[in-house]
Formats: structure tokens, C-alpha cells, sequence
């Protein structure tokens, strides 16, 4: 493992960007510096093309000039590369590979489900939460059933990988309902939500998470409620 002295870290990101925004939150969790380059996703750079020419899009870790793509990659790399600062992932494999499958579900599962909510309308919308009330509830009882002992901090109040992938995006979920008037919350799924908001409050989270106000304004831009 090279010296400390000697790591570059480099995060090609967008602010508003939740996979961006869980590598932010690793990065600060673990202790290590890095430069910030912010990326406009509507018009994007050479740079970005060069780094990610697979998928083209945020975020990139650019490590001592080796590149790093998708968020998921990116947190695990993070974590075996820098084994300073509190892990991300548990250390026993039975357990890293449960919080890793649900930390998958809620990437590919439950994120698509709430886009899904935002573009659709009338009773298409209806259905769309009523599927995605589903899947938190599948989600809620597979978190309690594998971590009965744990909530979504990984250790004490050190944030784990999980935590950092639900977060980083529900804990947005107040200015999701302002920018596209929902009323998705606490009431939907009081375990799920309890967590979210634990989650958000953590200082690291807190200081990582885009201001809402800002984030309204660009979810109304990017995805105009008719």
C-alpha cells in the first residue's frame, strides 16, 4: 500500500448527485483528504469522458491516477484501500455479504422505485408508491431479521456502508416531496423513516448532503412537475 504521503485522491462529482454524495461521505468518514471536482452532467467534459468512457457519468475516484467508477465500487475500494478510520464493511464475510445484498436492494430496488414515483402521475403515481411502500417493507423487515442488534450505523456512531448508501439519498426525501409534491414520509413506513432521519442528522451526513433549498430548485429544473 503506497504511503499516505504520497495518495492523490480526486472526486469527480455533481453536488446534488446522491452517488456523489456517498462518496463524500466514506471519504470524510475515513479521514481522507481529497480534491472536489464539481461536474455539470448536462454538458459533460472530456474530462469526465476520458475517465468513465464505459458509463459516462459521476462519480469517478481518481486514486494516485488509477480510476474508480460507480458508487458501490467506490466505497468498497475505499474501504480496503485506506484500512485507517473506522471500516465501512464488517470485518466477518457472513455479515459484510448481508449488508452488502441490501445496500445492493436499495440501489437497484428502491432508488428506481422512487424515480418511478416522480415520473409518473395520477393513478400511475399511486401504484408507483404503493409499490415502493412494498419494497421499504421488504427492505424494514430484511434489516431487522439479518441486524437485530444493529440499526443502519455500522459501529457506535460511526457510519457503515449501509448507512451511507440509504442516506446519501433518502435522506433527501423532504425536499423530493417539496420539488414534486408527494407527502412520502414517516407515516408511509415509521421504522424506515425513523432510520433516514438518524441517518441525516449524523454530522458527517449533515455537512455532505446538499441544502435542501437548492436541491428543490434543481429537481424542479431538471424534472418540471406538470
Amino acid at each position: 500500500m503506497e504511503s499516505e504521503k504520497t495518495d492523490q485522491a480526486v472526486l469527480i462529482g455533481s453536488w446534488y448527485a446522491s452517488y456523489t454524495n456517498r462518496v463524500e461521505v466514506a471519504l470524510k468518514i475515513k479521514g481522507i483528504p481529497y480534491e472536489y471536482i464539481e461536474e455539470d452532467t448536462t454538458n459533460k467534459s472530456e474530462l469526465l469522458l476520458r475517465h468513465n468512457p464505459v458509463h459516462k457519468q459521476v462519480p469517478v475516484l481518481v486514486h494516485n491516477g488509477r480510476l474508480v467508477a460507480e458508487s458501490l465500487v467506490i466505497l468498497k475500494y475505499i474501504d480496503e484501500q485506506w484500512s485507517r478510520g473506522p471500516r465501512l464493511l464488517p470485518e466477518d464475510p457472513y455479515h459484510r455479504a448481508k449488508v452488502r445484498f441490501w445496500a445492493n436492494f436499495y440501489n437497484e430496488k428502491i432508488k428506481a422505485g422512487g424515480y418511478s414515483i416522480i415520473k409518473s402521475r395520477g393513478k400511475d403515481r399511486d401504484k408507483a408508491i404503493d409499490d415502493y411502500m412494498e419494497l421499504l417493507k421488504v427492505f424494514v423487515e430484511g434489516i431487522q431479521r439479518d441486524f437485530p442488534s444493529k440499526s443502519l450505523f455500522h459501529e457506535g456512531e460511526s457510519l457503515g456502508h449501509l448507512g451511507i448508501v440509504v442516506g446519501a439519498n433518502a435522506g433527501n426525501y423532504e425536499a423530493f416531496n417539496e420539488a414534486f409534491g408527494l407527502e412520502v414520509g414517516p407515516h408511509n413506513s415509521p421504522a424506515f423513516f425513523s432510520w433516514v432521519d438518524a441517518l441525516k442528522d449524523h454530522p458527517v451526513m449533515k455537512e455532505t448532503l446538499p441544502p435542501p433549498h437548492k436541491l428543490v430548485a434543481k429537481l424542479k429544473k431538471s424534472l418540471p412537475v406538470s
